[in-house]
């Protein structure tokens, strides 16, 4: 997987990782869709739905702490 850094309005860098991940067609086409009705990139669909899962599954997780590190 490849890193990257990437600014925020703030200045400060966050690091990003770049993943190939792989869907079931139908679910892949519900993701377009909801991308599409809601005018983002499917990437942002599928980052906000991950976003949602981790503070479901670790709501003491704060912000910005990496999973390993808990």
């Amino acid at each position: 997987m490849r890193t990257q850094a990437k600014r925020h309005d703030s200045g400060a860098q966050e690091r990003t990782v770049r993943a190939s991940i792989s869907f079931p067609e139908e679910q892949y086409q519900v993701l377009e869709r909801i991308a599409a009705e809601n005018k983002v990139s499917l990437a942002w669909v599928v980052r906000d739905a991950i976003d949602g899962y981790l503070k479901a599954k670790w709501p003491l997780l704060p912000q910005g702490t990496d999973v390993e590190d808990a």
